[in-house]
Protein backbone atom coordinates (compact mmCIF):
# COMPACT_ATOMS: atom_id res chain seq x y z
CA UNK A 1 0.00 0.00 0.00
CA UNK A 2 1.13 3.45 -0.69
CA UNK A 3 0.53 5.90 1.98
CA UNK A 4 1.19 9.33 2.84
CA UNK A 5 1.27 11.58 5.63
CA UNK A 6 1.65 15.41 5.38
CA UNK A 7 1.99 17.91 8.34
CA UNK A 8 2.67 21.54 8.36
CA UNK A 9 3.32 23.11 11.54
CA UNK A 10 2.70 27.06 11.69
CA UNK A 11 3.31 29.60 14.44
CA UNK A 12 0.90 32.55 14.96
CA UNK A 13 0.34 34.74 18.18
CA UNK A 14 2.76 32.80 19.95
CA UNK A 15 1.40 29.59 19.59
CA UNK A 16 2.45 26.47 17.42
CA UNK A 17 -0.78 24.93 15.28
CA UNK A 18 -1.66 22.62 12.58
CA UNK A 19 -1.66 24.53 9.85
CA UNK A 20 -2.13 22.09 6.94
CA UNK A 21 -2.51 18.32 7.46
CA UNK A 22 -3.11 15.62 5.01
CA UNK A 23 -3.48 12.04 5.42
CA UNK A 24 -4.28 8.39 3.78
CA UNK A 25 -4.60 5.09 5.24
CA UNK A 26 -3.88 3.68 7.24
CA UNK A 27 -3.27 6.90 8.76
CA UNK A 28 -4.41 9.40 11.38
CA UNK A 29 -2.79 11.93 12.98
CA UNK A 30 -4.54 13.23 16.06
CA UNK A 31 -3.69 16.43 18.76
CA UNK A 32 -2.39 15.84 22.24
CA UNK A 33 -0.98 18.23 25.05
CA UNK A 34 -3.59 20.07 25.11
CA UNK A 35 -3.13 20.34 28.77
CA UNK A 36 0.56 22.39 28.25
CA UNK A 37 1.09 25.44 28.79
CA UNK A 38 4.31 25.75 26.50
CA UNK A 39 2.16 26.63 23.45
CA UNK A 40 3.81 24.05 21.31
CA UNK A 41 1.96 21.50 19.00
CA UNK A 42 1.51 17.78 20.19
CA UNK A 43 0.59 15.62 17.73
CA UNK A 44 0.15 11.48 17.76
CA UNK A 45 0.62 9.61 14.59
CA UNK A 46 -2.00 6.71 14.67
CA UNK A 47 -2.30 3.70 12.47
CA UNK A 48 -5.42 1.30 11.64
CA UNK A 49 -2.94 -0.93 10.19
CA UNK A 50 -1.40 -3.63 12.80
CA UNK A 51 1.77 -3.22 11.44
CA UNK A 52 4.00 -2.41 8.18
CA UNK A 53 3.02 -5.55 5.70
CA UNK A 54 5.26 -6.51 2.49
CA UNK A 55 5.37 -3.77 -0.42
CA UNK A 56 3.97 -0.72 1.86
CA UNK A 57 5.56 1.91 1.21
CA UNK A 58 5.41 4.90 3.40
CA UNK A 59 5.86 8.74 2.83
CA UNK A 60 6.40 10.76 5.43
CA UNK A 61 6.46 15.09 4.99
CA UNK A 62 6.64 17.08 7.47
CA UNK A 63 7.29 21.07 7.70
CA UNK A 64 8.26 23.70 10.24
CA UNK A 65 7.41 27.27 9.74
CA UNK A 66 9.36 30.00 11.70
CA UNK A 67 8.65 30.11 15.27
CA UNK A 68 6.82 26.74 15.15
CA UNK A 69 7.54 24.06 17.57
CA UNK A 70 6.50 20.39 16.70
CA UNK A 71 6.89 17.16 18.75
CA UNK A 72 5.48 14.17 16.99
CA UNK A 73 3.93 10.91 19.24
CA UNK A 74 3.82 7.17 17.87
CA UNK A 75 0.42 4.76 18.92
CA UNK A 76 2.28 2.33 20.16
CA UNK A 77 5.22 -0.72 19.00
CA UNK A 78 5.63 -0.98 15.78
CA UNK A 79 5.39 -4.70 13.93
CA UNK A 80 7.13 -5.18 11.19
CA UNK A 81 5.19 -8.22 8.90
CA UNK A 82 6.50 -11.60 7.45
CA UNK A 83 7.91 -9.96 4.16
CA UNK A 84 8.42 -11.62 0.26
CA UNK A 85 9.91 -8.66 -0.86
CA UNK A 86 10.00 -5.31 1.58
CA UNK A 87 9.16 -2.25 2.86
CA UNK A 88 10.11 1.12 2.70
CA UNK A 89 9.30 4.67 4.43
CA UNK A 90 10.38 7.93 3.02
CA UNK A 91 10.49 10.83 5.85
CA UNK A 92 11.25 14.48 5.09
CA UNK A 93 11.15 17.47 7.48
CA UNK A 94 11.70 20.47 6.79
CA UNK A 95 12.23 23.13 9.64
CA UNK A 96 12.54 26.98 8.88
CA UNK A 97 14.52 29.01 11.14
CA UNK A 98 13.54 28.99 15.22
CA UNK A 99 12.09 25.75 14.94
CA UNK A 100 12.21 23.02 17.13
CA UNK A 101 11.52 18.94 16.15
CA UNK A 102 10.68 15.97 18.09
CA UNK A 103 10.01 12.20 17.04
CA UNK A 104 11.04 9.45 19.47
CA UNK A 105 8.79 6.60 18.52
CA UNK A 106 7.85 3.20 20.51
CA UNK A 107 10.47 0.22 19.70
CA UNK A 108 10.07 -1.75 16.60
CA UNK A 109 9.18 -5.23 16.49
CA UNK A 110 10.50 -7.27 13.16
CA UNK A 111 8.91 -10.23 12.66
CA UNK A 112 10.45 -13.39 10.98
CA UNK A 113 11.77 -12.75 7.16
CA UNK A 114 10.91 -9.07 7.45
CA UNK A 115 12.96 -6.88 5.30
CA UNK A 116 12.62 -3.16 5.63
CA UNK A 117 14.57 0.07 4.82
CA UNK A 118 13.84 3.58 6.05
CA UNK A 119 15.21 7.17 5.27
CA UNK A 120 14.62 10.07 6.65
CA UNK A 121 16.38 13.60 5.23
CA UNK A 122 16.26 16.68 7.71
CA UNK A 123 16.92 20.23 6.90
CA UNK A 124 17.01 22.36 9.67
CA UNK A 125 17.08 26.03 9.35
CA UNK A 126 18.92 28.75 11.85
CA UNK A 127 18.85 28.59 15.94
CA UNK A 128 16.80 24.91 15.83
CA UNK A 129 17.14 21.93 16.93
CA UNK A 130 16.12 18.55 16.04
CA UNK A 131 15.61 14.80 18.43
CA UNK A 132 15.09 11.68 16.38
CA UNK A 133 15.06 8.48 18.39
CA UNK A 134 14.98 5.09 17.69
CA UNK A 135 14.53 1.29 19.01
CA UNK A 136 14.90 -2.27 17.32
CA UNK A 137 13.91 -4.94 18.74
CA UNK A 138 15.10 -8.65 18.05
CA UNK A 139 11.54 -9.67 16.92
CA UNK A 140 8.82 -11.72 19.00
CA UNK A 141 11.28 -13.08 21.65
CA UNK A 142 8.59 -15.05 23.56
CA UNK A 143 7.61 -16.63 20.29
CA UNK A 144 11.72 -17.66 19.87
CA UNK A 145 12.16 -15.28 16.98
CA UNK A 146 15.53 -13.61 17.89
CA UNK A 147 16.75 -11.76 15.22
CA UNK A 148 15.19 -13.68 12.47
CA UNK A 149 14.71 -11.08 10.37
CA UNK A 150 16.01 -10.26 6.67
CA UNK A 151 16.98 -6.75 7.07
CA UNK A 152 16.60 -3.34 8.66
CA UNK A 153 18.06 -0.11 7.49
CA UNK A 154 17.29 3.61 8.68
CA UNK A 155 19.32 5.86 7.73
CA UNK A 156 18.97 9.61 8.97
CA UNK A 157 20.46 12.68 7.22
CA UNK A 158 20.80 15.87 8.98
CA UNK A 159 21.58 19.42 6.40
CA UNK A 160 21.83 22.88 7.42
CA UNK A 161 22.50 25.14 4.65
CA UNK A 162 22.83 22.59 2.33
CA UNK A 163 25.35 20.87 3.89
CA UNK A 164 25.48 17.35 5.24
CA UNK A 165 26.07 17.69 8.89
CA UNK A 166 25.22 14.24 10.81
CA UNK A 167 24.74 10.87 9.03
CA UNK A 168 23.50 8.02 10.89
CA UNK A 169 23.00 4.75 9.40
CA UNK A 170 21.79 1.23 11.26
CA UNK A 171 21.52 -1.60 9.86
CA UNK A 172 20.92 -4.96 11.05
CA UNK A 173 21.38 -7.80 8.69
CA UNK A 174 21.96 -11.25 10.47
CA UNK A 175 23.19 -12.72 7.19
CA UNK A 176 25.73 -10.71 6.89
CA UNK A 177 26.45 -9.22 10.23
CA UNK A 178 26.01 -11.87 13.51
CA UNK A 179 24.04 -10.19 15.66
CA UNK A 180 25.88 -11.97 18.50
CA UNK A 181 29.72 -11.22 17.34
CA UNK A 182 32.19 -9.18 19.09
CA UNK A 183 31.46 -5.04 18.06
CA UNK A 184 28.04 -6.03 17.73
CA UNK A 185 24.73 -6.64 20.18
CA UNK A 186 26.92 -9.75 21.84
CA UNK A 187 24.61 -10.34 24.65
CA UNK A 188 21.78 -7.41 23.59
CA UNK A 189 18.53 -8.11 21.86
CA UNK A 190 17.57 -4.18 21.58
CA UNK A 191 19.50 -1.35 20.02
CA UNK A 192 18.60 2.25 20.58
CA UNK A 193 19.92 5.16 18.57
CA UNK A 194 18.96 8.53 19.69
CA UNK A 195 20.39 12.04 18.15
CA UNK A 196 20.34 15.63 19.17
CA UNK A 197 21.43 18.41 16.59
CA UNK A 198 21.06 22.15 17.23
CA UNK A 199 22.07 25.21 15.27
CA UNK A 200 21.62 27.22 18.17
CA UNK A 201 25.13 29.61 19.23
CA UNK A 202 24.41 29.50 22.91
CA UNK A 203 24.13 25.90 23.82
CA UNK A 204 26.61 24.06 25.74
CA UNK A 205 26.43 20.31 24.48
CA UNK A 206 29.09 19.70 27.52
CA UNK A 207 26.18 21.10 29.81
CA UNK A 208 23.80 18.72 28.27
CA UNK A 209 25.73 15.89 28.50
CA UNK A 210 26.29 15.58 31.89
CA UNK A 211 23.12 16.33 32.54
CA UNK A 212 22.27 12.95 30.69
CA UNK A 213 25.18 11.30 32.26
CA UNK A 214 22.96 11.81 36.14
CA UNK A 215 19.99 9.99 34.49
CA UNK A 216 22.14 7.45 32.69
CA UNK A 217 23.83 6.61 36.38
CA UNK A 218 20.80 5.66 37.27
CA UNK A 219 20.47 2.75 35.17
CA UNK A 220 21.89 -0.19 35.65
CA UNK A 221 19.37 -2.56 33.02
CA UNK A 222 21.37 -1.28 30.34
CA UNK A 223 24.76 -0.07 28.28
CA UNK A 224 24.96 3.57 27.22
CA UNK A 225 26.96 5.94 25.89
CA UNK A 226 27.11 9.59 24.16
CA UNK A 227 29.10 10.58 21.44
CA UNK A 228 29.82 14.55 21.10
CA UNK A 229 29.94 15.98 17.46
CA UNK A 230 32.52 18.63 16.57
CA UNK A 231 29.05 20.61 16.52
CA UNK A 232 26.14 21.33 18.55
CA UNK A 233 25.21 18.14 19.35
CA UNK A 234 25.12 14.30 20.31
CA UNK A 235 24.31 10.90 19.98
CA UNK A 236 23.17 8.27 22.45
CA UNK A 237 23.70 4.32 21.86
CA UNK A 238 22.07 2.51 24.27
CA UNK A 239 21.97 -1.30 24.47
CA UNK A 240 19.32 -3.29 26.52
CA UNK A 241 17.16 -6.49 26.31
CA UNK A 242 14.29 -4.57 26.68
CA UNK A 243 11.82 -2.38 25.07
CA UNK A 244 10.20 -0.74 27.39
CA UNK A 245 13.01 0.46 29.88
CA UNK A 246 15.08 1.86 27.07
CA UNK A 247 12.22 3.75 25.84
CA UNK A 248 11.47 5.41 28.71
CA UNK A 249 15.14 6.67 29.23
CA UNK A 250 14.82 8.13 25.94
CA UNK A 251 11.74 9.91 27.03
CA UNK A 252 13.16 11.40 29.77
CA UNK A 253 16.65 12.71 27.64
CA UNK A 254 13.39 14.07 25.20
CA UNK A 255 11.92 15.86 28.21
CA UNK A 256 15.16 17.68 28.86
CA UNK A 257 16.21 19.05 25.36
CA UNK A 258 12.57 19.69 24.40
CA UNK A 259 12.18 22.18 27.10
CA UNK A 260 15.24 23.94 26.00
CA UNK A 261 14.78 27.78 24.81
Amino acid sequence: MDSRLHIIAGHKAGKSYVKDLFVSPPFRVVSVGQRKSDNKLYQIIMSSSPGILDGDRYQLDIELEKGSALQLQSQSYQRLFNMKDEAVQQLNISMEDDTSFAYVPHPVVPHEDSNFKSKAKINIGENSQVIMGEIITCGRKHYGELFKLKKFQNLTEIYHKDKLMVKDNVLIQPDLFPIKSIGNLEEYTHQGTLIFYSTKKDLDKNYLIEIIYTQIESQDEMEIGISAMEDNGFIIRALGNGGEVMYNFFLKVQEILWELE
